[in-house]
């Protein structure tokens, strides 16, 4: 199916399902995604068909840009409601994410001191010191789980790199609350393998590690748009309604879109 990658290192402002008016950051490639994970369901198509050289935007690139859009937009009396790393692929991957990090804080201040700074990642490199205290500095640390059974999360994130639930889970837990559990609730099959990360022993398991975790807040999604992968089916709104009545009962806040 269609997917697609962000071809500016600052995009939008859109309208985000989760954050509201979302001004874009992609630290990756233009021509390229670039991506710890190989999920079946992501919108920018699949990392390891990605075989065209791509250069990242170095930090100075990284500020002017933000700094002329931030400064365009407050012009207009426009500005956004949160400022969101995303694009094409990991952005905690950029070697110069804690310092990017750091002037993107800068510049909100300046420009827009009452938007938000969110980052949407998949949890691979928060081991790393520098990648976990950038994040810690955030308003929206935005973390991925789709599932707390290894098999599972296999088949819909297909890591590229070494990966544990167990590990991933300890690491989460390790951010004291401050950190946004995001899940994509999501069945079918990839190459051959059936998966339903709504049944009730894996629902049972996400909300034993939601406990561990103690997130700030839980969002629950499913997919809106083209995927890479196909045989993939849609959780309907009033089922994933149900499984956030679950969350709610433990007492953390919940979103679904």
């Amino acid at each position: 199916m269609a997917t697609f990658l962000f071809d500016e290192i600052i995009f939008g402002p859109i309208q985000s399902r989760r954050l509201g008016t979302s001004l874009g950051v992609n630290l990756l490639p233009k021509n390229r995604k670039v991506c710890s994970f190989d999920c079946i369901y992501c919108e920018c198509g699949w990392t390891k068909a990605s075989k065209e050289k791509g250069v990242m935007p170095t930090r100075v690139e990284v500020k002017q840009e933000l700094a002329t859009k931030l400064g365009e937009m407050q012009k207009d009396n426009h500005l956004p409601d949160v400022i969101t790393f995303a694009g094409n692929g990991e952005p905690t991957l950029h070697p110069e994410f804690a310092g990017i990090i750091d002037d993107t804080i800068e510049l909100r201040d300046k420009f827009a001191p009452n938007c938000k700074v969110a980052v949407l990642s998949n949890a691979t490199m928060i081991d790393r010191p520098d990648v976990f205290d950038a994040l810690l500095k955030i308003d929206d640390n935005i973390l991925k789980l789709d599932s707390a059974i290894e098999e599972t999360a296999r088949i819909m994130d297909i890591p590229l790199k070494n990966y544990s639930i167990e590990d991933t889970i300890e690491k989460l837990a390790a951010f004291n609350s401050k950190a946004i559990i995001q899940t994509m609730f999501l069945r079918g099959e990839h190459n051959g393998q059936q998966f339903d990360n709504t049944t009730d022993r894996e629902v049972s398991a996400w909300l034993e590690a939601l406990k561990r975790i103690q997130p700030s807040q839980v969002m629950m999604y499913s997919i809106s748009r083209d995927t890479p992968a196909e045989n993939l089916i849609k959780v309907e709104l009033d089922e994933m309604n149900r499984i956030a009545e679950k969350v709610k009962a433990l007492g953390f806040k919940v979103s679904v879109s």
